[in-house]
């Protein structure tokens, strides 16, 4: 059996058995991931999918600090420690994402009992607990982690290069990043320790990533790799960019993974959610552009495999997907390999055909 159930009919006959899976393509380049819940392994159709297009997973939502921890001293195992048995049982590496974020993190972590901003002595101390806690219950079972996600401000004209979250408000200044990646190095010094971001080849934000990464490996922080979110769409980023953000975190850190890859068709790129982008149908000029899209980011990445160990998908198909359904909206993005019936679409032909 080559795809699940679902998905069979595409191929059929003698043609089902010359169609490569992500990984078999991709086995001399990088390992190829993807993001799942719970329902990817509830389902039947799903999890045989995952067990055999990807060599790498990711757990969506569930590792993330307001499910892991929703209130202080309260912890929730429940979904993570299943998918982390889904990955264990399966031989398939899993990837924590993510441990410090200023999103879907309880209010907990900073403020104190009367509603005001704790000291930054009591935000390490609680940052420190949670990042110990969480990553010494799968210490060896999980190869990497992203411990600090977007941290970096998207304007160009923004006076400080850090986005100015609680973290940052608390501390005034980058610090809480350093005590993260100590933290948790401490915690597991044998998992590879990352900065995740969005955005990340948009020149301007590019460059801010790479001067606090530069800056932080100088001083000590261990820091082992550049998680680049790739969450593009069908217009960019333009194949210099993308190439030029590659090459430029190559010379900082020895790891560089496309975290959270999909390519939408609309102008939003990365942290833009407006709500009522998309399209009412994927038309075959919209098509014709993630085709193409899609071919240039796998060109790039397999021309630059020494650099890259891993790309990661954001979501199994089109209709199990982080991007459509916002503020009520019926438009759709359409940004994966597979459509709504996990059946692969022409761009998983363009990027396995090489």
């Amino acid at each position: 059996m080559f795809f699940a159930v679902a998905a069979l009919t595409a191929f059929g006959g003698n043609a089902q058995s010359q169609i490569k899976t992500l990984q078999e393509a991709y086995k001399d380049h990088f390992s190829i991931g993807v993001a799942i819940s719970m329902g990817s392994i509830i389902s039947t159709d799903h999890a045989l999918q995952i067990k055999q297009m990807y060599n790498s997973i990711t757990a969506e939502n569930d590792f993330k600090p307001i499910i892991t921890q929703p209130q202080e001293g309260v912890w929730n195992w429940s979904n993570a420690d299943n998918i982390a048995r889904f990955a264990t049982s399966n031989n398939i590496p899993l990837r924590g994402h993510c441990l410090i974020w200023h999103g879907q993190t309880g209010r907990w972590m900073f403020y104190d009992d009367r509603g005001r901003l704790v000291k930054k002595e009591v935000l390490f101390e609680r940052m420190r607990t949670h990042i110990h806690t969480v990553m010494n219950r799968y210490k060896g079972r999980i190869y990497a982690w992203d411990v600090v996600n977007e941290a970096i401000a998207d304007a160009e004209d923004a006076e400080n290069p850090y986005r100015q979250s609680l973290y940052y408000q608390i501390c005034g200044s980058d610090e809480f990043i350093r005590k993260a990646f100590e933290f948790a190095r401490e915690a597991d010094p044998d998992a590879l320790l990352f900065y995740n971001d969005y955005n990340e080849s948009v020149p301007h934000k590019r460059d801010r990533i790479y001067n606090m990464v530069k800056e932080m490996k100088a001083a000590g922080v261990p820091i082992d790799g550049i998680g680049m979110q790739g969450h593009y769409n069908i217009y960019e980023p333009s194949e210099a960019d993308f190439r030029a953000a590659v090459e430029l975190y190559s010379t900082v850190v020895d790891h560089i993974h496309i975290t959270e890859l999909d390519v939408r068709v609309n102008r939003e790129m990365g942290g833009q959610l407006e709500g009522g982008a998309g399209a009412q149908a994927l038309t075959p000029e919209l098509e014709a552009r993630q085709v193409a899209q899609y071919d240039m980011l796998f060109r790039v990445m397999r021309e630059n495999s020494a650099k890259i160990d891993n790309v990661t998908f954001w979501n199994t198909d089109d209709a199990n997907t982080w991007l459509d359904g916002r503020r009520g909206s019926s438009l759709r993005n359409y940004p994966l390999l597979f459509d709504d019936n996990l059946q692969p679409k022409k761009a998983y032909y363009k990027i396995i055909d090489f």
